[in-house]
Parts: C-alpha cells; structure tokens; sequence
C-alpha cells in the first residue's frame, strides 16, 4: 500500500463504520453514515461546476484503462441537452486478461482490508455526491432532489450494506484452525488447516438507466469486496454517474497500492449490444443486471458460465379492502403512483379494489368514489407545478412516453395526463400520471393488467371481493412477479390472509402506509429489496445469498 492509504490508516477511518453496518445488519434498525440532505453537503455549486466540467469532453481516469480502442458516447439528458462525454470503448480480448491479473493481489488482501478500502472508495464517491446528483439527474430524468438522496447517500448506503454482508459471510470460516483427532493409546492424527476466501473471478455490472448508482452499487461492491475485478457495463444512456464511481475506485485502489484495474467501465457503442458479448465470456463469473425481463431471461438462461443475479420486471399490486385512514390511505397512494413518474421498479401499478366499495372510518365508500377520490388527491398532489416538477421529474425515454400515450386505450381514463411545463429545461417530457378504470370481470381485461406497463399509468381494477383479489394478487405474484405488494385493511383475519399469500408467493409486503414511507421506498441496512423468491428478481438486496456465490473457501491441510 501507499503511504497515503495504509491499512492502518484505512482502519482508522473506516472500521467503525463497518462494525456498525455490521451490528446494524443484524439489528435491521434505521441507520446512515451518509446524510441524505443536500445541505449537509458544502460543495453544491463546485459540484455541479465539476458536472458541468465533463461536459463535452473524453472521460479520462488518472490511470488509462487497457485495451481502449475507440471512444464511444451519445448520452442525452431527459432534460433536452446532450451530454456530449466520450466514453474508452474496450477491447474484451485485452481489457479482461489484464483485470484477470489485478486479482491475485487483492485476493491475498483479505476480507478486512478488502472491505475498508470499499468504504473508502465509498467516501470518496459520498464526498462528490453533488457531481454524482446531476449526472444521475441527467441520465435518469430523475428531479434533483431524488437524484441527490437516490442516486447519492441512498445508493451509497445499498454499496456499504453490501460490502458488510461480504465480510460477514467471508470470515464466517476462520482464517486458520488446528485439527486433533486422538488416536486412543497411539499419538493423535494433527493437522494445520487455512482457510481462504478465493473470489469467483470477473464480476459483470449491468447498469440500467433509470437509476444507475441505485441499482449498481450492491453488486459492484458485494463483488469488489468478496476479492473479484468488476467490469462496468452501463445502460448506453447512463454512463455518467457510473464513470464518475469506476473513476473514484480506480483511485483509492491505485493509492492503496493495488491495480486498478480491479475496476473497469466498458461503454458500448450505440446499438452495439456489448452486455451480450461481455456476459458469456469465460472471465467473466458473476453477472449483476437490472432492467428487461427480456433479457434478464437472456442472461439467466446464456451466462451459463456465470453466477447471474437479476432484477427484473414485476406487477406491483396493492390490495384495497378497508381503512381506519382513508384520506391518509389517498394520499400515501397518490405520492406512490407520482413519485418519478411511476418509472421505479417499486411503483404500485395494480390498485384491487371489491366492486361493492371499502370501509372506511367515515363510512363506506363505494368503488367508484375510491377512484375518483384517488384522482382527486393526485390532482391536488401535483395541481402547482413547481411541487409536480420536483416530483415528477422526466419521462427517461420516448418507451415510456408512448406507455402512457396509449393509457386511454387500455380502459377508462379515471385520471388523464397532462404535460407540465418545466422552467428550467423546456425540452424535459413531463407528465402526470395517468388512472384508468378496468373491470377484472370483462374478458381480455387481464391482458391489459397483467402485463408491467412500466411508468406513469395505474389500473384501478375492480373486482368481486377481497377474497378475489388475493386470489388474483396470488396468481400475479405466481406468474408475473412483484417486486412489492401493499395492502390496506382493518380486519386481522384479511391482513392474515395478505401475509400468508406474500409469505407463500415470496414479496414484500407493505400494510397500511398512510403517513411518510410509501410502498415504493426501501431503507438500506433494514428493508429487503425483491425476495428473489419470484419471477420479479433471483435476487434480494441486500442478503447472504446476494454475497455467499460471489467466493468460495478453499481449504489448504498440512501435518502439524
């Protein structure tokens, strides 16, 4: 290691946090080294200066990466601006080779050293949290607020939370034992054994665009600190926030006296399709992914060579029986389906409300008026533009656009869209959400809602009873997935009945949320992300099972 970067210096700066991510883990209480205001952070204006200042240029790393040979680019800011950063294109056949040969290194680090330089590399990134902000604000179409908590000291918290569930199941074994088996009247059989955690070998992280850092970190960093190299393959239009974080480890690993190398960005060229070609090779033995279900298959079913962890695509449900809060039960829902446009894997996209209405601490409400009081409170949520612009934020991409275009021939429009007007970014595409109204009882209703229709549309779909609708909440968890379920009810035998289909169908269920935490928010160190238990994801962040397949111990015996 460098004089700057020592292992003692490392565990000065960093090993109390790890002990606390690590008692915190065990405890799932609230906990956050990172402050998620942006006002605890003094560098707003540099920050964005420094966002501003990769605009239009090559990304350069202070070590040059191995095997560039093009630079690619084409990121356009949901905003209306093109980025204009090139990107070091690379050569698979040189680039893997050489991160292959940074491992052995960092494989005899051990789990310790390992975790503390990622903490490091994480207080790096957590220092230019603002330059990250804007770049994920402009490749995501996320509002800044939520691009700063988000894409900065959230997904920063999802990175740590990894790294500590790394090192607990690596030093799980001890490093050395001494084995006596006694032999009665003859001298006992001894042996030393060592034990060591030896990494699978290149780490693939896939990134999506909605929320790149986000969903990036847990595997970025599960890999890193269980001792493989980890290739950066981000979504073509959100390279920026993942650049910024390669170029920050590339750093602290250079000045802590390791290759490089152990973290690389591979950009694509436009329509390229480099994740196919980078997945199935042989270096490559754990894949991360977020996005399509599409390809997420392709993956599952192609990486054979590969541990592969996926996130996909679900039908998020919430089932609507009855409520002591009913207008908190509104507006709880009305933030959900508005936050970001519904563009979060999270978002509530199936409302099951019994046709005959709810309960309700005012007296019954009958289905239609549950609709229309719903549309009403999204109404009033987003009715100043200002508070909509800071919620909303842009359409990512023209997909999603025509998703919402065509919402008014999927059923009956119990809400419609409508387009605000941004005053900072007149080229951003933002947009309300849209309500329809569908009856489960009609035929070929099901196909309209029970496929994802990803972003700013929500099904109010009435049904015959709660009884129906946990059997059709069943059945969609079953078949297509969720990645979250809500429920909202007074009776314990129905909030019995929810909790036995979530536990049997393996999603995470939310029970009446009427005040601050809404179903489609999770907090890193407590809240599970995805089970891994349905066709939604393989996968959960942050688990043991999300770590434990990224090494294995092998074992050395020698006669004492």
């Amino acid at each position: 290691m460098s004089a700057g970067l020592t292992p003692q210096s490392l565990a000065d700066r960093h090993r109390a946090t790890l002990d606390t991510a690590l008692d915190t883990i065990r405890t799932r209480g609230y906990w956050s080294p990172y402050p998620e205001h942006p006002k605890a952070y003094a560098d707003a204006e540099e920050g964005k200066a420094a966002f501003e200042a990769l605009l239009g240029h090559p990304f350069l790393f202070a070590a040059e990466q191995p095997g560039t040979d093009e630079w690619t680019g084409g990121e356009r800011s949901p905003y209306g601006m093109e980025l204009g950063v090139r990107y070091p294109h690379p050569d698979p056949d040189v680039l893997l080779p050489a991160m292959r040969a940074a491992m052995p290194a960092w494989r005899e680090a051990g789990p310790l050293t390992r975790a503390l330089v990622c903490l490091e590399i994480l207080a790096r990134i957590n220092a230019r949290t603002h330059e990250v902000a804007h770049a994920v604000m402009h490749t995501s179409g996320q509002a800044f607020t939520m691009a700063f908590q988000a894409g900065g000291p959230h997904a920063q918290d999802r990175g740590l939370e990894a790294v500590a569930y790394a090192y607990a199941e690596q030093v799980r074994a001890p490093q050395t034992a001494a084995w006596v088996k006694p032999q009665g009247k003859r001298d006992p059989l001894e042996l030393r054994k060592s034990f060591t955690a030896v990494p699978r070998g290149i780490g693939l992280v896939i990134g999506c665009n909605t929320f790149p850092t986000w969903n990036g970190y847990p595997g970025l960093f599960a890999s890193l600190a269980t001792g493989n190299a980890v290739l950066v393959k981000p979504h073509p239009q959100a390279v920026l926030p993942l650049a910024i974080t390669v170029s920050a480890a590339r750093d602290v690993l250079s000045e802590a006296g390791f290759s490089p190398d152990l973290v690389c960005l591979a950009a694509d060229r436009p329509g390229e399709g480099l994740a196919k070609t980078l997945a199935v090779r042989p270096e490559v033995r754990i894949v991360d992914y977020t996005g399509s279900t599409a390809f997420g298959d392709w993956l599952e079913a192609n990486a054979r060579q590969a541990q592969v962890y996926t996130e996909k695509a679900g039908v998020n449900t919430v089932v609507i029986d009855s409520t002591d809060d009913y207008r908190g039960m509104l507006s709880n829902l009305a933030f959900s389906l508005s936050l970001y446009s519904g563009q979060m894997c999270t978002t509530p996209q199936n409302l099951l409300i019994p046709r005959q209405g709810i309960d309700t601490e005012a007296g019954p409400r009958a289905y239609d008026e549950v609709v229309a009081d719903l549309a009403a409170a999204v109404e009033r949520l987003l009715g100043d533009d200002t508070r909509a612009n800071a919620l909303l934020g842009a359409l990512v991409n023209p997909d999603v656009r025509a998703r919402l275009e065509a919402a008014s021939g999927m059923g009956e429009v119990a809400l419609a869209s409508r387009e605000v007007a941004h005053p900072d970014f007149p080229g951003a595409v933002v947009r309300t959400p849209a309500l329809v109204r569908l009856d489960a009882a009609k035929p070929d209703t099901e196909e309209v809602f029970m496929a994802e229709c990803f972003g700013p549309v929500a099904f109010a779909v009435a049904v015959d009873s709660t009884a129906e609708a946990l059997r059709l909440l069943r059945r969609t968890i079953r078949d297509h997935g969720a990645m979250t379920v809500g429920g909202y009810t007074t009776s314990p035998e129905v909030e019995r009945q929810l909790e036995e289909v979530c536990w049997e169908e393996c999603a995470q269920l939310s029970l009446n949320l009427t005040g601050g935490v809404y179903v489609n928010q999770t907090a890193a160190f407590s809240d599970f992300h995805g089970s891994g238990g349905n066709p939604a994801a393989n996968a959960a962040l942050c688990d043991a099972a999300f770590v434990a397949g990224r090494f294995r111990t092998v074992e050395v015996r020698r006669p004492a």
